[in-house]
């Protein structure tokens, strides 16, 4: 792209950022519409511009329209990403949650892995190059959305009722209203809220911003990490572009032990939630706590010519395994905090985290250029250190942060009313 566009690396580098930046900020404004209008219709809505700007990827006559296309596909991308943590509350209970959040997070973190892994065989390919990237993409997607269109029924229930209450209204007459008809706000507030109390949770919220910060880390230097493959591997080993594609295959083996863990922490939040509450989510997190930091180490003292390839492999492996315990702690942890408000505290962490992967590879060549791959990896490893506090800060302490909170504060009184109620 940068040969074919005439475009510099930096240039090419804000293309892989403004996808990021459309990821973070939009959901602000769009997560209300499901309120108002449901899910299953911005799914699609959202689907159908998100494979439109493929064709102008793949189209683009200079480095400018892949950026402008970027942001705008990032923006419609984002849409479906943050439903679906929506949608999972829809169907299942909190205690139910466990494993279909987890599926999500593993196909939202595998992604990391095997598109790269394909792109690089494609990219081999000087029949098909960088363009027909986006159209196998476009293809791909095309069919998945052709599934959801098929399968995918609403199941937002504020929506549902009001349907009920519609159809009751036409058969019999009679002036037959969902409660959500005589409680509802117009679409403008909606949006006033979805925009302002994400932030205002990521400010005030000492449990989201934590998380947060912690969370956001992770997830820039996951993006540099991305960025950083081909330089390490290309410079240390010679790998051809085809072959940089399979090391991403680490990340989905990361991703898959990540994965796996979660069984054992689903089985250990059963076991202590009646005794430690929504914390019993978090101690597979405070394991991952120290790996992060461990994995960057390894990530950043294999890099050398004379070490063998498969160290890098195995600090990218324990990275991205540690990576989605985290990632998977963060959304449950906060869902289960902060009940009714977790889709803007879910939005605040999403808003801290994308922000992050959109400045952090804005400036990865740089420092590895100035620092070397060594001391750039070791440098996000003692960062990773300084973090591991954050998880068992809230573990040990997070009852009295959350009774200190007004909105998680409402949610505990809440759930103690319920429990004294089933006495």
């Amino acid at each position: 792209m940068t040969r074919d566009l005439s475009a510099t690396q930096f240039q090419a580098t804000v293309g892989l950022s403004m996808y990021t930046l459309g990821f973070g900020v939009v959901p602000l404004v769009t997560a209300s519409f499901s309120e108002e209008f449901g899910r299953r219709p911005l799914y699609l809505v959202s689907g159908l511009g998100f494979a439109i700007f493929y064709v102008m990827i793949a189209e683009a006559k200079n480095v400018q329209t892949v950026m402008v296309a970027r942001l705008i596909q990032g923006s419609f991308g984002s849409t479906a990403a943050t439903m679906v943590g929506g949608t999972i509350a829809d169907i299942w209970a909190p205690a139910e949650r466990g494993l279909p959040m987890a599926i999500f997070s593993l196909s939202a973190l595998c992604g990391n892995g095997y598109g790269p892994l394909i792109a690089g065989w494609i990219e081999m390919n000087s029949r098909l190059g960088w363009r027909w990237i986006q159209w196998i993409q476009l293809i791909i997607f095309a069919v998945t959305l052709l599934l959801v269109f098929i399968f995918l029924e609403e199941t937002r229930s504020t929506v549902l009722l009001m349907r009920i209450a519609k159809k009751l209204r036409e058969e019999t007459g009679r002036s037959y209203k969902a409660r959500i008809e005589d409680e509802s706000v117009s679409l403008k507030h909606l949006i006033w809220i979805s925009c302002t109390r994400p932030i205002r949770l990521l400010l005030t919220e000492h449990v989201v911003l934590s998380f947060s910060l912690w969370i956001g880390f992770a997830w820039g230097v996951t993006y540099c990490m991305i960025q950083s493959i081909g330089m390490v591997f290309r410079t240390l080993h010679d790998f051809n572009d085809g072959q940089v594609g399979l090391v991403f295959i680490s990340m989905l083996v990361g991703s898959f032990i990540g994965f796996c863990s979660n069984f054992y922490q689903e089985y250990l939040y059963k076991m202590y939630y009646p005794t430690r509450g929504p914390e019993a989510r978090l101690y597979c997190a405070c394991v991952a706590a120290f790996f992060l930091p461990i994995a960057m180490f390894i990530y950043a003292w294999c890099s050398f010519s004379h070490v063998h390839w498969i160290g890098l492999v195995v600090g990218i492996t324990l990275f991205v395994a540690a990576m989605f315990v985290v990632y998977l702690a963060v959304f449950s942890y906060l869902a289960d905090c902060y009940g009714p408000y977790a889709s803007s505290a879910l939005a605040g962490q999403s808003l801290a985290r994308n922000i992050m992967a959109t400045v952090f590879p804005l400036f990865t060549t740089q420092m590895y250029t100035n620092l070397t791959f060594k001391w750039a990896n070791t440098l996000f490893g003692f960062l990773a250190l300084a973090m591991i506090p954050i998880p068992f800060v809230l573990f040990f302490y997070g009852p009295s942060i959350r009774q200190r909170s007004k909105f998680s504060r409402r949610v505990l009184e809440a759930q103690q009313k319920a429990s004294l109620e089933k006495m």
